[in-house]
């Protein structure tokens, strides 16, 4: 045990200083402690005890608990209106599901219960003043080290998902992983398999969302193949073409670092290209295109995706910006219009931060070009936006009961003039003006009007 020192909120020292007054021991443990060693704020506290439920139940008799996981030595204490879980010592038996340990024992040696844990860093306890360190955590943090407590085969083992867990840690942490558990981790791949897909999709996306996802993915990116074998292809295949200096798998990594920490952005950077080497053509110059692949990398990444149980709102958002994200925009205003009346200010917003990404992804000799492009583009963009241009039916200066008042009778012919409507106010042909709309309408309803 080592002198530490931590700021415990008060709830959390209430609850430890009831349980040391009755007279058993009591820490903070695990990802808390790990995010205090490295400097960062703790939102999640965790309570570790020598008492066993019944006795951390006597202990807080005057307040609120929720006992839902009593089995694994749980109690939920409410305090300040914040729930708090304390856990009993315990030691594990054996993970014959690859998730849960069958059986649980409870311990009186804080160690035993650090021992069960899955990396050193998450293997540290403290009452905010004492260190308990047994397996190095604090060195492996100051040394920016993932590492396996105990024998990594058998902690992957116990659940796979460790795995995921520990290259989510070095992406987001900007951590290395130590060799015998990285070691371990290529060994023990396959185990993946028998892994729920939303407990993968929890920590893939994690992952993604991490300051070193770049690398983490390259070097572990035959494990991301045991869950998304549909990768494998894009790991260095050359695109052989003067845009390109990377493979189509590390130039989708390069994109995915080059946008901001959300998930459906990233997820849209990592799969935009994912069709490529499906799609790959080579010209009689030796050049490589890849003609079609934005709709087929949406097609493949909507099956991904679903199957990973990302929800339908993300997908929807995802496979749309990955469809859209080699689409040609002029720098005008009537192509700005056409686009935004399919997508959506939103998510035009998020295609040009897309196509931003895939720029930086690709040879910087032409990326300045292309910038400058986008740049306008979002120029005409907001001046459209401050002008409360039409470009939706919402917006069109003329609707269904303007026209059934002037004798076009209720049915599909009222939406498809509309729509027309839509076009050539999108097309600049007619300014957005009812009485200018209703100039138009002959061409589309050859009845004399009221």
């Amino acid at each position: 045990m080592n002198n530490f020192k931590i700021e415990i909120p008060t709830r959390i020292k209430s609850a430890l200083r009831k349980l040391h007054d009755a007279g058993y021991e009591a820490f903070v443990v695990g990802g808390c402690v790990r995010d205090a060693l490295l400097g960062k704020e703790p939102h999640d506290w965790d309570i570790t005890t020598s008492a066993v439920p019944n006795e951390i139940q006597n202990v807080f008799t005057d307040y609120q608990q929720i006992n839902t996981g009593i089995k694994h030595g749980t109690v939920m204490v409410v305090i300040d209106g914040e729930r708090i879980e304390i856990t009993t010592y315990r030691i594990d038996g054996d993970y014959t599901d690859g998730r849960r340990p069958d059986t649980v024992s409870f311990t009186t040696n804080i160690v035993d219960d650090l021992a069960r844990r899955d990396y050193s860093i998450n293997a540290c306890a403290t009452t905010g003043t004492l260190l308990v360190d047994p397996f190095g955590g604090h060195d492996d943090i100051k040394n920016r080290l993932i590492r396996c407590v105990g024998d990594p085969v058998q902690r992957f083992t116990e659940d796979a998902l460790r795995i995921l867990r520990g290259i989510r840690f070095a992406s987001v942490l900007n951590f290395k992983v130590e060799e015998e558990t990285k070691k371990a981790m290529f060994e023990c791949r396959d185990l993946l398999k028998n892994v729920s897909q939303e407990r993968i999709a929890i920590e893939f996306c994690k992952t993604l969302l991490g300051i070193n996802v770049r690398n983490a993915f390259l070097e572990f990116h035959e494990i991301f193949a045991c869950i998304v074998p549909e990768i494998e292809d894009m790991v260095e295949f050359k695109q052989n073409n003067k845009y390109h200096v990377y493979d189509v798998f590390e130039h989708s990594l390069k994109a995915v670092e080059s946008i901001e920490p959300d998930i459906t952005l990233r997820a849209a950077m990592f799969f935009h290209d994912i069709a490529k080497p499906r799609c790959y053509s080579i010209d009689e110059n030796e050049v490589g295109h890849f003609y079609g692949h934005p709709d087929i990398s949406a097609q493949m990444t909507e099956k991904i995706l679903q199957r990973m149980k990302f929800s339908t709102t993300d997908i929807r958002t995802i496979i749309e910006l990955i469809k859209y994200h080699d689409t040609q925009i002029g720098v005008n205003s009537k192509s700005v219009k056409k686009l935004l009346s399919k997508i959506g200010e939103a998510q035009f917003r998020r295609l040009l931060r897309v196509k931003r990404a895939d720029v930086l992804a690709q040879n910087p000799i032409y990326a300045n070009e292309r910038l400058e492009k986008i740049t306008n583009i979002e120029r005409i963009l907001n001046k459209i936006i401050s002008e409360s241009c039409c470009f939706t039916l919402r917006d069109l200066a003329i609707n269904g009961d303007d026209l059934i008042q002037l004798g076009i009778p209720k049915g599909k012919k009222i939406g498809f003039i509309l729509n027309q409507l839509l076009e050539m106010v999108l097309s600049e042909e007619v300014e957005n003006n009812k009485d200018a709309l209703i100039e138009k309408l002959p061409r589309f309803w050859n009845k004399r009007l009221n």
